[in-house]
């Protein structure tokens, strides 16, 4: 029987005014029977329930001992007096919401391969933060961030991407998302109304802005990604890196046209550096922000690094978004969890996460050479694009695209189409499938990938 509480745990029951020996059988009884009070809760001693309800012992011990000989509860010497199994807990009205569609093989795009996380070297990280962490630590700080991890992600993101960090100017955000959502509420207590954003991408971050009273306006992407010449508003969403799902990157004339026009209207320019740190076959593209600190925001995450789960995402802002930003920070959460920032900050300046990544790069570069191999061979008649970064790639597909996602799913393989992340989904024409190739762990990539040969052979 599991152990779920010792003796002298706390336990709320609603007695009636009297008081008495049957007041508190039915209040145990109810507490038993509605499921509040599971088989193997370990209930507190009769001492103990009777000093907190205020009530005399042997009163405790009376209602204890009946619900015992009804078969309510269990009691042993030496262990306790525990709810019995025999009590049966009736299901739960469900008020979940509607849960993800579980697929045999998932090869939908956007998620890392969790199976790879490094437990080992995240709890020694884990460990060394939270022996050297000072008191204060552990109370409401500043709502940018623990200035240790500022400091490993200035050096790292200058380093690595080519930002130019100080940090002072990063808040810790808690996921990617929140960064959207503060940016767009400041944009709009700034006098904003629109911000241009790219016509493929993620319907989760067009409602995000959407709901902070924002309207987002799309821009046309095409091989040298987004088609700036048609920025407008007060802002831009931009994935200059990787553009998800297309897989192109930003055009250096277009990075710097983009850069432009936020200097010349004063818009701000938002920069995802999505699979910024997954680059397989040319020289990485460096962040859009080091063109201009003061009209750029750059972002960053440990969704696709290390796992979405962290919850971990990063702001470099401008000096005049820093005071806005840190104010709706507040009033979101007030600060991320802190022994997360503790643990990254040493990740970071152990040297785990560059040699992390370095292992996640070889990693998804080799599995997608074993797609493109095997879809050169099996399904000739596909088109491969968008695979020199990222963990996903783009197929140009004969026939209907939707049908075929439809198609995978009814044999339990995850894909998606090109045209669920467009802007407006029914608009758009190109028959293409989405293949991500991070999200399967190795056990199970292989049977992927051949099934995945089999719906586009059909």
């Amino acid at each position: 029987m599991e152990d779920r509480g010792a003796a002298g745990s706390d336990l709320h029951l609603d007695l009636a005014a009297s008081r008495g020996r049957n007041d508190l059988v039915q209040a145990l009884h109810a507490s038993i029977r509605s499921g509040r009070l599971p088989a193997g809760t370990r209930l507190p001693s009769s001492r103990t329930l009777a000093k907190d309800l205020g009530i005399a012992r042997n009163t405790v011990a009376d209602a204890y001992g009946q619900l015992v000989a009804e078969g309510w509860l269990t009691a042993r010497q030496g262990s306790g007096t525990v709810v019995a199994n025999r009590a049966t807990t009736p299901p739960a009205p469900d008020v979940s919401l509607p849960a993800a569609r579980a697929y045999r093989y998932d090869l939908t795009p956007g998620a890392p391969d969790v199976s790879t996380f490094p437990r080992g070297e995240w709890l020694t990280a884990a460990r060394k933060a939270l022996t050297a962490a000072p008191n204060e630590a552990f109370g409401l700080g500043d709502p940018r961030g623990r200035i240790e991890l500022r400091r490993m992600l200035a050096e790292y993101l200058a380093r690595a991407r080519g930002v130019r960090a100080d940090p002072e100017r990063i808040l810790i955000c808690s996921g990617y998302v929140q960064g959207v959502s503060l940016l767009s509420e400041v944009l709009r207590n700034m006098g904003g109304t629109t911000v241009s954003v790219e016509e493929f991408g993620y319907a989760l971050h067009l409602d995000v802005i959407r709901s902070r009273g924002l309207t987002p306006v799309p821009l046309t992407v095409d091989e040298l990604g987004a088609q700036v010449s048609q920025l407008t508003g007060d802002g831009a969403l931009l994935t200059p890196a990787h553009q998800m799902p297309m897989g192109v990157p930003l055009a250096p004339e277009r990075r710097t046209a983009a850069v432009e026009w936020a200097r010349d209207t004063g818009g701000v320019l938002i920069e995802d550096d999505y699979d910024g740190e997954f680059r397989y076959d040319r020289q990485a593209v460096g962040a859009l922000q080091a063109l201009d600190p003061e009209r750029v925001v750059y972002t960053g995450t440990t969704s696709k690094s290390l796992a979405p789960g962290l919850r971990l995402a990063w702001m470099v802002l401008p000096q005049r978004l820093i005071e806005p930003v840190v104010a709706a920070k507040r009033t979101a959460d007030f600060q991320t969890a802190t022994l997360e920032q503790l643990t990254l900050a040493e990740f970071i300046a152990s040297g785990h996460y560059d040699r992390h990544v370095r292992r996640s790069r070889l990693h998804y570069r080799r599995r997608r050479d074993r797609l493109v191999e095997l879809l050169a061979v099996r399904a000739p008649n596909v088109k491969v694009a968008g695979i020199s970064a990222g963990m996903h790639v783009l197929l140009e597909v004969p026939g209907d695209a939707e049908d075929m996602v439809a198609r995978a799913a009814r044999q339990g393989l995850g894909l998606a189409t090109l045209s669920s992340y467009h802007f407006t989904p029914t608009q758009a024409t190109r028959q293409a499938v989405i293949v991500g190739y991070g999200t399967p762990p190795d056990h199970a990539y292989p049977g992927a990938l051949d099934l995945l040969c089999q719906v586009l052979a059909v």
